[in-house]
């Protein structure tokens, strides 16, 4: 154990009195920067008909939507026994508690709103957010770790990591596990494929499968959430909502083919 890595980084980048600037934060503002100027090259390359003077404002949109629809499973999924008995708690999200999932689900949702209201196809915008999108993972998930938080289950390998909040034995940093297959690999993937395909709703397919498919295999690594524990003995509440998001991609897969709205670069 002496040997592994003890986790001690500071979570607080400036500490200004009552005032304070986390990691965290700045991650996913890095993240949402990358995103918009991402959007302006989908703009560029004739793959999302937005004019770029909306990009901010459908960014704004859908962090909103995204922050509804993260709190919201959180709370009445992952921990509504909790919040049953304390629902003077439901908004303090300085506390923690935010779900991929649901974040996925808010996305979905806000996408469908800003596409109303401007003209765009459900398909055309998921896709544009899939693209622009996914490399925020990577960040998000690397405030995750230097918060020290979300950590793997034990392990004696040299990867194990000891973290503060997860006792004294070393664990998978599976923040990074996570940060490299969803941030990295999968933002890859989908941008190899956005010169090839031909229609839109192929590439948001991709994610929605894609996602599923690498977190279900993290989740191997990954300490279930301690409330909830393992379903059937074995599975996480993470890998039965991500296999729900890899039979969902293929649902939409066939659709977006059904659909066939042709991408006119």
């Amino acid at each position: 154990m002496g040997s592994h890595y003890v986790h001690n980084l500071n979570p607080v980048l400036l500490d200004l009195g009552p005032v304070q600037v986390r990691w965290y934060g700045l991650m996913y503002v890095v993240g949402f920067i990358i995103t918009g100027f991402l959007l302006k090259k989908l703009n560029e390359r004739k793959f999302f008909n937005l004019p770029v003077e909306k990009i901010d404002s459908m960014i704004t949109t859908m962090i909103i939507f995204m922050f509804i629809g993260a709190r919201s499973f959180y709370v009445f999924i992952y921990n509504w026994d909790y919040y049953s008995d304390n629902m003077m708690e439901l908004l303090a999200v300085w506390k923690g508690g935010l779900s991929f999932h649901g974040a996925l689900f808010g996305l979905l949702v806000g996408g469908y709103y800003f596409g109303k209201k401007n003209n765009l196809t459900w398909a055309e915008m998921m896709d544009a957010v899939a693209l622009s999108g996914t490399q925020g993972l990577f960040f998000g998930r690397i405030g995750n770790f230097i918060n020290g938080e979300l950590f793997g289950r034990t392990t004696d390998s040299f990867v194990g990591i000891i973290f503060p909040d997860g006792g004294p034995y070393p664990r998978h940093p599976s923040q990074l596990y996570e940060a490299v297959l969803e941030g990295i690999v999968l933002f890859i993937i989908l941008w190899l494929f956005e010169k090839r395909v031909k229609i839109y709703g192929i590439i948001s397919a991709y994610f929605i499968m894609g996602y599923g498919i690498m977190r279900f295999f993290v989740e191997f690594f990954r300490e279930p959430d301690a409330q909830l524990g393992y379903y059937f003995g074995f599975l996480t509440m993470g890998q039965i909502l991500c296999f729900i998001m890899i039979v969902v991609g293929a649902i939409a897969f066939v659709w977006a083919k059904k659909i066939n709205q042709v991408i006119l670069r």
